[in-house]
């Protein structure tokens, strides 16, 4: 699934093609994928200028002026977005198509079809229940503090729950931790402040080097990045952790395949 680096790695690439532009028409061949529904949907964007496009947590919000409404994105596990000339001829997974003034259209594609288009009065309400963006102004290591300290959860499923920081997934969690030399069954509530200032800089450095690789590209759902050559324990498992040498372990946390190194991320006070 792509997250928070595929994800703004996206909304840069269609932004250009979408701010200032008229919504002049929505199509869409699989009902469940669009909301409120086809009609309903139309009625509320089309005639709407694109006055913004940026990403909240994973998903992308297309902003039309006016008190909050939008046109807001989840990609979920293959989901793509393109603006393409209306013209062109659409693969059998394009599913929503957003036409815009000038003979240009937004494509949704979706293989596997679990994406979501939200066309919405309201995008903050929509999004109310996102947690804080790990690379913004407001992340600093105390509210991280007050966010973890709280709970007294394992880190790996507690920094994958979108409530609390979003953006980040199975990728970049393992990544952050290891860079934080945390383990993924470490207790949240029992992190002391140097190991809280740790992962707070984790996690803001890895997020940022997979922005700058313009995401990472491990299938066909999501090409041109290069996060990936860079990983230091995602899918990694058998092989030498590059700090120390050591084997990299692959367990199962929350039922998702959770990749460590057991000599960088001892246990700790667990």
């Amino acid at each position: 699934m792509p997250e928070l680096p595929e994800v703004e790695t996206t909304v840069r690439k269609i932004s250009p093609g979408l701010l200032g532009k008229v919504i002049t028409e929505i199509a869409c061949d699989w009902p469940r994928m669009l909301r409120p529904g086809l009609r309903v949907a139309r009625g509320q964007a089309i005639g709407r200028k694109v006055t913004g496009v940026r990403r909240r947590g994973k998903f992308a919000v297309i902003e039309l002026g006016g008190e909050g409404a939008a046109i807001v994105i989840h990609l979920r596990m293959s989901g793509r977005l393109d603006v393409v000339p209306a013209g062109r001829g659409a693969g059998k997974h394009v599913h929503v198509r957003i036409g815009l003034r000038g003979g240009m259209e937004l494509r949704f594609e979706d293989a596997r079809k679990f994406g979501r288009v939200v066309v919405t009065t309201s995008a903050a309400e929509l999004l109310r229940d996102v947690g804080v963006e790990p690379l913004s102004d407001e992340f600093v290591p105390s509210a991280l503090a007050n966010l973890i300290r709280g709970r007294a959860r394992q880190l790996k499923p507690l920094l994958l729950d979108q409530s609390v920081v979003s953006g980040l997934g199975n990728i970049y969690t393992d990544e952050s931790l290891h860079r934080a030399r945390l383990h993924p069954l470490q207790r949240s509530d029992r992190l002391n402040d140097k190991e809280v200032v740790r992962l707070h800089a984790a996690i803001r450095e890895t997020l940022a080097e997979g922005i700058a690789s313009n995401g990472a590209s491990i299938d066909w759902a999501y090409p041109g990045g290069s996060m990936q050559d860079r990983f230091r324990v995602y899918g990694r498992a058998g092989l030498p952790c590059g700090q120390c040498g050591s084997e990299i372990r692959r367990i199962v946390v929350g039922q998702r395949g959770t990749h460590f190194c057991p000599v960088c991320q001892r246990r700790g006070r667990s």
